[in-house]
């Protein structure tokens, strides 16, 4: 009687166990429930989801799409020429060829010079320096040049330059005057001043259109028309322009001095009918 008792008592026990067993590995613990779920979880799940997806696909189908705008073209306008007007024209006189001048040096004398002259070329000769080019040049530009050529040698020289001999300023009168030709022009000149010292017009002059020719730099020469007739008429010389030196006037010929004087007989027979 025990012992049926006993095996019983055994049997469930081994039952038990077995149970208890099976039921540990039939349940899944917390942290492989959510990695199951996290993998088994489709990406697209929901409508948020989608509508996001779809979202990114149409804007990157629109970038694709749409061309992107050309860069902007600059626009490139040429620089406006200026054009020179009359009567703009510097009067610093410029150093030419047979003119001369002395060279003084405040601090050092004995690189003196005195009538230095310039050569047809251009050229001059400094003492201790040799040949320099100055023609074109204005004095405080004659100045910079000599004092730069110094300075290889001498300690921030002190130059003073004396022109002596130069051209004078001058005027040209040609055309239908009494005595065309080159002017010297002693202190301020006007057109019809130029005029008188030339003899005045001639008969055969054309008052109105006398032409004033003016050098504004060296690229451009302006021409200006005057009507000394209309001036001297009305009795106002209001554009009686003021001379430069280097202008010139010219003095035209009227409509009826271009007519000959002489005209050979032979002509004269096609406009003169010839009497019966």
């Amino acid at each position: 009687m025990m012992k049926s008792l006993v095996s019983i008592m055994r049997t469930w026990l081994v039952f038990m166990a077995v149970s208890a067993v099976c039921g540990a590995q039939a349940t899944p613990s917390p942290a492989s429930l959510s990695a199951t779920s996290a993998s088994s979880t489709p990406a697209s799940t929901g409508p948020g989801s989608s509508s996001v997806v779809s979202s990114v696909a149409s804007s990157s189908g629109a970038a694709s799409t749409t061309p992107s705008p050309a860069p902007p073209v600059e626009e490139t306008t040429k620089p406006a020429v200026a054009t020179p007007q009359f009567g703009r024209r510097t009067t610093r006189y410029r150093i030419e060829a047979g003119d001369t001048f002395d060279i003084l040096f405040e601090l050092s004398p004995e690189f003196n010079q005195t009538a230095v002259a310039v050569q047809p070329d251009g050229f001059v000769t400094l003492r201790s320096v040799g040949e320099v080019k100055v023609s074109g040049e204005t004095v405080p530009e004659l100045t910079e040049t000599v004092r730069q050529a110094y300075s290889k040698f001498l300690n921030n020289p002190m130059v003073s330059i004396v022109l002596k001999e130069f051209e004078k300023p001058y005027v040209v009168v040609d055309g239908q005057v009494a005595k065309p030709g080159k002017y010297d022009m002693h202190g301020n000149l006007t057109v019809t001043q130029a005029i008188a010292v030339a003899g005045g017009f001639q008969s055969s002059a054309k008052h109105s259109q006398v032409v004033l020719f003016r050098r504004v730099d060296d690229q451009w020469t302006e021409a200006k028309l005057i009507d000394v007739k209309k001036m001297e008429k009305n009795r106002d010389l209001s554009e009686d322009l003021t001379l430069h030196s280097g202008d010139m006037l010219f003095v035209p010929k009227n409509a009826f001095s271009k007519i000959d004087k002489l005209i050979p007989n032979m002509s004269m027979g096609s406009f003169v009918p010839v009497a019966p």
